[in-house]
């Protein structure tokens, strides 16, 4: 199993438990990053993630290239992509689909020889929102987590920082 799906709402301990998942892999823990930092709020949880992870973690930032970045992983390298949530934000604020992206992403995964652990929220468990975006990006959040679970080996649902295994 060389790629795993860690599901879970917002503050669960997805994060957490994924950076506690990598650490206990052989290999050299490497950090996707996909958020963009756009204010201060978002700079403190950065903050906060870098913290925890440590100096012996490598650091990429991307905000929109997954498949390239996947593409360049190689043999020994364990990888937490954090998170596709925020990758699907920012293509939708970049007004780019993500169906041939999110293709290219899980191909680039599955053909590395890397590990990968991709963390994404489940946006679907709350009210319906109020308006037409928000809407859209909670049916297209949905698709893009049950693509992923398909194609991906393994899917984890973490609640209050405990895991259950779905897949």
């Amino acid at each position: 199993m060389n790629t795993t799906l860690a599901l879970g709402h917002a503050a669960s301990g997805k994060s957490n438990w994924a950076e506690t998942e990598i650490m206990q892999l052989e290999g050299r823990a490497v950090y996707v990053a996909t958020a963009r930092v756009l204010d201060g709020e978002m700079r403190a949880k950065v903050e906060l993630h870098a913290t925890r992870r440590g100096a012996e973690w490598s650091l990429i930032e991307e905000a929109l290239d997954l498949p390239g970045v996947c593409a360049d992983r190689r043999r020994g390298e364990v990888v937490l992509i954090d998170c596709a949530t925020m990758w699907l934000t920012n293509l939708m604020l970049d007004g780019m689909s993500w169906e041939e992206p999110t293709e290219a992403w899980i191909s680039a995964m599955k053909s590395s020889p890397a590990h990968f652990i991709v963390v994404s929220n489940d946006v679907g468990g709350g009210i319906t929102p109020d308006n037409a975006m928000a809407r859209q990006f909670q049916r297209d959040q949905g698709a893009l987590n049950q693509r992923l679970a398909a194609a991906l080996d393994r899917v984890v649902l973490v609640t209050a920082g405990m895991p259950q295994r779905l897949k």
